[in-house]
């Protein structure tokens, strides 16, 4: 056996085993870098540590760093409380208000499992209050956080354009970023439309009340969540607090101190801007600016912000360094160690010429859509395309297939199936929804992401890979 089949098949192996025994995909990559680089290719340490990618690993500390941060001092609970006022009362906008939030906080630098952990509590607890299908609720939170997970700040889209970038591919940051927001949201809208949305009556009013009885849940069972879910090592980093109820007692609670003490303020107010807020958003606002405008490193800046924020408001910023998301820093890191030893060994060069051996470039093209949209929906999704795209390298440097197109493609398939039960977003959704039938509402999300991994790969490989984009 080649070593270059020996260590396909140990990449196969990680992949099973992460899934099924819930072992972090990256530690095993990094134990799979160092067996098959020492036993089959005889590599030293050195060679093996070639492949790690430090510039990545910047870039996974500093933006979550900075959204920790954010977190920790309230500035995330107040956007969720901006946002809900947005609607006015006006139901049927909840579920687009949560698809923009958590786009928006993706958008920004906001792992997508952390984002979804905040918003899926607050949007599930909304669900149940206002009788909106909990699918419908929990697809739109999920396929929102895709939508803005390619920014070009964004944890997905620093990931895919350095692996673009390394493995010396045509690229093109925007589109990247607008191929996944297009597709989120046209599948958003699908849902929004079969799951009822059209239907929502302003039969009652969002209240301030029940926004900030939401908020108190947003950080439900998340962490047991992710225990659950096969794919946990990809980094969800949310805290236990109790689940939110929606059916109104947190919200009679307060009713009644306030009727009882009128003059109280609540025990945590998320509905203000106080100077470390302020600070906060003025910092994410400079981190976009710095890596859009002036080309400034994404990760180095945005660790910069988080130490200044952390100078001035050190209380608010004592745990942030443990709310990191260390597992998606050793995810990443592990599996890309690993893809950098397959390289070095010539093994993606010997699995790019025999995916061209096909003889039909576009059937190879729809073929790793699938894989990854497949494994994405049981694994992890930042794992599968950090594999599946240095895998597509050989056959698109015969230019027969556009890069930009199927670099996007790869990346859409691999991650808009996280809506699947099995996934860290899916399972957090699950987890959030109160007063549900869960059995019932695991087969729903199974069979939801059971459709979506068999019809989106086809589509976005007929929209970006066919026509030859780039």
């Amino acid at each position: 056996m080649s070593a270059e089949l020996i260590s396909i098949l140990v990449l196969v192996v990680v992949f099973v085993i992460a899934t099924t025994r819930s072992i972090n995909m990256g530690a095993l990559a990094f134990a799979a870098a160092y067996g098959v680089g020492e036993l089959v290719a005889d590599f030293d340490a050195d060679k093996i540590f070639a492949g790690f990618p430090g510039d990545l690993f910047v870039v996974l500390v500093g933006v979550t760093y900075l959204f920790a941060i954010a977190r920790a001092n309230g500035t995330t609970d107040w956007l969720v409380h901006a946002s809900i006022r947005l609607v006015r009362g006006r139901v049927v906008l909840i579920p687009w208000v949560m698809f923009v939030l958590t786009g928006a906080l993706t958008a920004i630098g906001a792992v997508s499992p952390a984002a979804v952990a905040i918003v899926a509590p607050i949007a599930l607890s909304f669900a149940a209050r206002y009788r909106i299908s909990p699918l419908l609720m929990g697809a739109m939170v999920v396929h929102g956080a895709q939508g803005g997970g390619f920014s070009p700040i964004s944890i997905y889209g620093t990931i895919v354009n350095g692996i673009v970038e390394r493995e010396k591919l045509p690229g093109n940051e925007i589109a990247l970023f607008l191929a996944s927001l297009v597709v989120n949201l046209v599948i958003a809208a699908v849902v929004f439309v079969l799951f009822g949305g059209l239907k929502l009556r302003n039969d009652g009013a969002v209240t301030e009340t029940a926004s900030v009885s939401a908020s108190s849940s947003a950080s439900s069972s998340a962490s047991s969540a992710v225990s659950t879910s096969p794919s946990a090592g990809a980094g969800a980093d949310a805290k236990s607090a109790p689940e939110g109820r929606g059916g109104g007692g947190l919200e009679k609670d307060r009713e009644e101190d306030r009727k009882e003490n009128p003059s109280a303020e609540p025990e945590d107010d998320t509905t203000r801007l106080n100077p470390a807020r302020m600070a906060t958003l003025a910092a994410l606002v400079a981190l976009v600016v710095a890596v859009l405008a002036f080309d400034l490193d994404a990760g180095l800046t945005s660790i910069t912000l988080a130490v200044l924020l952390s100078t001035c408001w050190p209380e608010d910023s004592r745990n942030a360094v443990t709310q990191i998301a260390w597992p998606t820093v050793l995810l990443i890191c592990g599996v890309l160690t690993y893809v950098g030893v397959l390289d070095e060994m010539g093994t993606i060069d010997w699995a790019g010429e025999g995916v061209s051996d096909i003889g039909v470039p576009l059937l190879s093209a729809v073929l790793l859509c699938y894989i990854g949209a497949l494994v994405s929906a049981f694994a992890s999704s930042v794992g599968i395309m950090g594999a599946l795209i240095p895998l597509a390298v050989p056959f698109l440097a015969q230019g027969e297939i556009g890069a930009v197109g199927m670099v996007a493609a790869l990346a859409v398939s691999a991650t808009v199936v996280d809506v699947s039960p099995f996934s860290t977003n899916g399972a957090l959704v699950l987890a959030a929804a109160p007063g549900v039938d869960r059995e019932r509402f695991f087969r729903q999300l199974m069979m939801y992401g059971g459709i979506v991994v068999a019809v989106v790969p086809a589509v976005v490989w007929l929209a970006l890979v066919v026509p030859g984009w780039g």
